[in-house]
């Protein structure tokens, strides 16, 4: 389908475009125009985390909102532009990201999503950016109707974005199939996390359980999600009361906000769970949560892939998912946890219920999620990927195929 990275690592140059000297370290912009924090946003986290600040220096563009939340994740050497970027007609806002990046000299645009591509893609190659890419994390559930449905824009867009990422196969097939997007521009890289934050040995915090009002025995679900009609919590809900007739004991717990969050409690008070359900809001230490948990829970409608799938089997817990688009590249059924269709309370309270019955089951499924994870989802490999494919961008564009490697030599390299 798509192409997959290799792990090797090449400099590359050439001509600049744009004109004048290209210089490492090579200026990248990431800009996002989503205000909220979610899987998106982590994603970008750990790559201005992780990029090696030798050969790139990471740049940061999003909305007011989403750089106050991210202030104190994002490393203090990159350069946010806090600006409200959303469609061509805001002109002021367009305007100044093009300033951003000719006074910046960026060299490579890095959008993430399809609505933040299509408004800063076209201004990018009208400054001359070298290299533009664009990240397609989900399916658009959104894109409905005659125009939106034809992916006709999405099309006339592409003219502007040298290569695409996705972060799964079934979203690549998506790109491929549905938007009918060039194959050979589009590359899978996987979402990763720090696998040293997450792992089996991790103890949940003393008097968690117990400020939460749970019993020392009794069994804890864990969902790690934001409370919107993707992650489908109502679903899963509906067959809490069905697996509580087997386990009356069982507890859930559903970390994260979002704008669902007075219904879905008004939804655990006509159901008659409230002694099982803790809503405890967005949080950060999710080892911690983990920790805490049995094995995970993800009911959503869809996903590209789910950064808490990755995180949930590094701590060596399984899960149990919905079969949706990219979670059954992580969540294998049957080995690393249980998949169900989609907005099926039925099936979903049986796949929990068959964990719970089985602890030497979860455990086998933690061993193996565990492993998986190790050997191709760390932040470090997400990192790398992008990073070959930076420079694999930068070589294709500048028509040059080896430059001195600033690793060798410190003096900073001209492309010509």
């Amino acid at each position: 389908m798509a192409e997959e990275p290799s792990g090797a690592s090449s400099s590359s140059a050439g001509s600049d475009p744009a004109g004048g000297t290209v210089r490492w370290p090579v200026p990248v912009l990431h800009f996002s125009n989503v205000p909220v924090r979610a899987g998106v946003e982590e994603h970008i986290l750990r790559l201005l985390q992780g990029l090696d600040r030798k050969h790139f220096k990471p740049l940061f563009a999003c909305p007011p909102e989403l750089a106050r939340v991210l202030s104190r994740d994002v490393p203090p050497d990159v350069e946010v532009f806090p600006l409200f970027l959303e469609s061509p007609k805001h002109g002021g806002a367009a305007r100044q990201f093009a300033r951003i990046l000719r006074q910046r000299q960026v060299r490579i645009l890095h959008s993430h999503q399809f609505r933040a591509g299509l408004v800063a893609s076209p201004i990018g190659r009208w400054c001359r950016v070298p290299v533009i890419i664009e990240t397609a994390h989900v399916r658009e559930t959104w894109r409905k109707g005659w125009l939106k449905g034809s992916y006709a824009v999405d099309r006339l867009a592409d003219r502007f974005i040298d290569r695409y990422i996705a972060v799964s196969h079934a979203i690549a097939r998506y790109l491929v199939e549905e938007k009918r997007l060039p194959e050979k521009k589009i590359t899978v890289i996987h979402n990763g996390c720090d696998l040293e934050r997450f792992n089996p040995g991790h103890v949940a915090p003393a008097g968690l359980r117990s400020s939460l009002g749970f019993g020392e025995a009794d069994p804890v679900l864990v969902v790690l999600a934001r409370l919107e009609p993707q992650k489908g919590h109502r679903f899963l809900l509906e067959a809490l009361p069905v697996v509580r007739s087997e386990f009356p004991h069982v507890r859930l717990v559903c970390a994260g906000e979002g704008e669902l969050r007075s219904e879905l409690e008004c939804q655990v008070r006509s159901l008659g769970v409230e002694e099982s359900v803790r809503f405890v809001g967005f949080q950060s230490h999710t080892e911690d949560w983990l920790a805490l948990a049995e094995f995970t829970v993800l009911p959503s409608l869809y996903e590209g892939l789910p950064v808490v799938a990755v995180e949930s089997l590094a701590a060596g817990k399984p899960m149990v998912a919905t079969a949706v688009d990219g979670t059954p590249e992580i969540v294998l059924d049957g080995k690393t946890g249980l998949t169900v269709p989609a907005a099926d309370p039925r099936r979903l309270a049986e796949a929990i219920c068959r964990l719970l019955r089985d602890p030497q089951l979860r455990l086998q499924m933690g061993r193996t999620g565990r492993e998986r994870v190790l050997a191709g989802f760390s932040h470090q490999q997400q990192v790398q990927r992008t990073e070959d494919l930076y420079r694999r961008g930068l070589e294709q564009r500048l028509n040059k195929k080896a430059i001195q490697d600033p690793q060798r030599e410190d003096r900073p390299e001209r492309l010509h």
